[in-house]
């Protein structure tokens, strides 16, 4: 019999590779079927045999086909949120699953996003769950979503599930994007003094260098002058080493933060530095209360949740946090008291997650927690806009004034000698 060489996916989005025996590449797509597996690319691995792609399962003209050449297709999160309301509308308005997938598709300009629901209409078309369709393209839909989406399915409230999907996407662009507008301001202020003060170095500096070795005949500078000098000697006369080194530090910077040792030293930093440490601790606990109880509240099973919070926590600082929790449930226990051993996490949430246990209404109280510190993070942003803009202005013009402060203090003898 031919053998097959073939790509397929689990249910979780993990690749997996073999070789099958079969009559045709129908037959393996059949195979991988059986196992749970979703079938992305079969090829003939008898020499001289078809090296066509050949995805989905089933025979004739209702299999799905995963020819990619290209690479993958990825929806953006902002695309997708969009889709997730529009598909909940669309169930909510009584309409079936595959065509309300057509319709979007049709409807759709993106071609990342017609392609693949055009493959996920496909697929559930062909037998597959919408659960295991949408897990064909792991790079658009994350556990998270697929989770709720398998929980939604079990449920039978699939437009509810995903309105409450679409409704946490939202959200959670919302308090990224007051956290990245936190950043971008003295981020562009650095840029600025950077741009600034390096034109001063490499071009003004080295002109006054000549003049005050011409006029003071060899009288020694002043400290600072004689710093200043010798920083704008350095960057105008060795820019390959110091762009080499910066290139050098991105990269370094890089490096480190694949390490899982290194970063989450990096994140405590980040957790308890002052200024923007107030923000990064209360969007991550906005982050943990609101995805730990959308999936909770979605019926997702609790140790499922946990692990998924975990991994799409950014914060290694926190994931350690729930590494604890996790082991604390597993055993029986409730989520408070490992929550506070870990102390990171304030008084008030241990207080409303031991409320929410003790009520059964865990998921609600932890929607509750994020609610609140998204105002939190509200408030800790306008007030680290208002602080920073004048504290961006004093390191400016200390910088700047120290620079010209430095030039001007020869220029005073240089005006002596010529008075005399």
């Amino acid at each position: 019999m031919p053998l097959y060489q073939y790509t397929a996916m689990d249910s979780t989005g993990k690749e997996q590779k073999g070789r099958k025996e079969a009559g045709s590449e129908e037959e393996v797509a059949t195979f991988l079927k059986n196992q749970g597996l979703f079938p992305t690319s079969i090829k003939s691995a008898t020499k001289g045999g078809k090296g066509g792609a050949k995805g989905g399962s089933g025979s004739g003209g209702g299999g799905l086909n995963m020819n990619i050449s290209l690479g993958p297709m990825v929806i953006k999160t902002k695309d997708l949120t969009i889709v997730t309301r529009q598909m909940a509308i669309l169930l909510e308005a009584g309409l079936p699953l595959i065509r309300s997938l057509k319709t979007l598709s049709r409807q759709s300009k993106n071609p990342a996003i017609k392609k693949i629901l055009e493959e996920t209409a496909s697929s559930v078309e062909s037998g597959a769950t919408f659960s295991e369709a949408l897990a064909q393209h792991p790079k658009s839909f994350d556990k998270l979503y697929l989770n709720m989406i398998r929980a939604g399915e079990a449920a039978g409230k699939l437009e509810l599930i995903l309105d409450r999907l679409a409704m946490f996407m939202e959200k959670a662009a919302k308090i990224q994007g007051k956290v990245k507008s936190a950043m971008v301001y003295p981020i562009i202020v650095l840029c600025v003094a950077g741009i600034i003060c390096a034109g001063l170095m490499i071009f003004i500096v080295p002109k006054f260098e000549k003049m005050f070795t011409e006029l003071l005949e060899g009288e020694p500078l002043p400290m600072l002058t004689q710093i200043v000098i010798s920083i704008g000697k350095f960057m105008s006369e060795q820019y390959v080493i110091m762009v080499g080194g910066i290139i050098g530090l991105v990269i370094l910077i890089k490096i480190i933060l694949k390490i899982p040792f290194l970063r989450f030293y990096i994140d405590w930093a980040k957790y308890n530095m002052p200024l923007f440490g107030p923000i990064v601790s209360k969007s991550a606990i906005s982050k943990f209360g609101r995805t730990l109880g959308t999936l909770m509240g979605s019926g997702v099973p609790v140790l499922n949740s946990l692990t998924i919070v975990k991994e799409t926590s950014g914060n290694e600082v926190v994931a350690s946090a729930i590494v604890k929790v996790y082991e604390a449930v597993k055993e029986g226990e409730g989520m408070a008291p490992p929550l506070q051993a870990t102390k990171i996490f304030p008084e008030m949430v241990i207080s409303m997650i031991e409320v929410g246990e003790e009520t059964g209404k865990l998921p609600e109280m932890l929607d509750k927690i994020a609610d609140t510190y998204d105002e939190e993070v509200d408030n800790a942003v306008g007030a680290l806009t208002s602080m920073i803009e004048p504290i961006m202005m004093v390191g400016l013009a200390v910088i700047v004034g120290g620079i010209v402060i430095a030039l001007f203090m020869p220029m005073i003898t240089i005006i002596e000698k010529l008075g005399t």
